[in-house]
């Protein structure tokens, strides 16, 4: 028997060790969140996104009554980019949450379609995407590149 060691490399930097534009992500996150629909979990997610072209966009999860079909804040703002500035690369990812009636953060990281999505994104444009998960403490982990989140991901599909 063979095995296999994975291991993974997370930051975890308080809010003022973020620079200028990790922080605005981080707070566009955290007011998009407020426009979750989210009748069903409660959970209210906000993402925001760099592109390397400087824009910013930023979106929030939206649920459905056949509940779990509505989609994830970071598909819905890696959809959007992809759809409005398909040339252009992610660089950085925020993703923040919040339960319903509760002032506190609650901690977040990306469920696995999302993982996947940001793989395929990483995929396409050939570059990491750098992605900050606010924690419930107020500090935030910071990854870079989705190995670190999916160290196994799918991405072989050459014939």
């Amino acid at each position: 028997m063979e095995k296999v060691n994975l291991s993974s490399e997370i930051e975890i930097l308080t809010y003022a060790e973020l620079d200028h534009i990790e922080q605005t992500l981080i707070s566009r996150a955290q007011a998009v969140s407020r426009t979750a629909y989210a009748p069903y979990s409660g959970f209210h997610v906000g993402s925001a996104i760099l592109l390397e072209n400087g824009e910013v966009m930023q979106s929030s999860n939206q649920e459905n009554a056949s509940f779990p079909t509505g989609i994830c804040a970071e598909r819905l703002v890696l959809g959007y980019a992809g759809a409005n500035y398909p040339n252009h690369a992610p660089v950085m990812l925020a993703v923040v949450a919040q339960r319903a009636g509760e002032e506190a953060w609650a901690g977040v990281s990306p469920c696995g379609i999302c993982r996947q999505t940001i793989n395929e994104a990483e995929v396409r444009f050939g570059k990491q995407i750098t992605m900050l998960f606010l924690r419930p403490d107020g500090r935030v982990y910071r990854a870079h590149g989705i190995s670190s989140l999916l160290p196994l991901k799918f991405d072989d599909l050459k014939s």
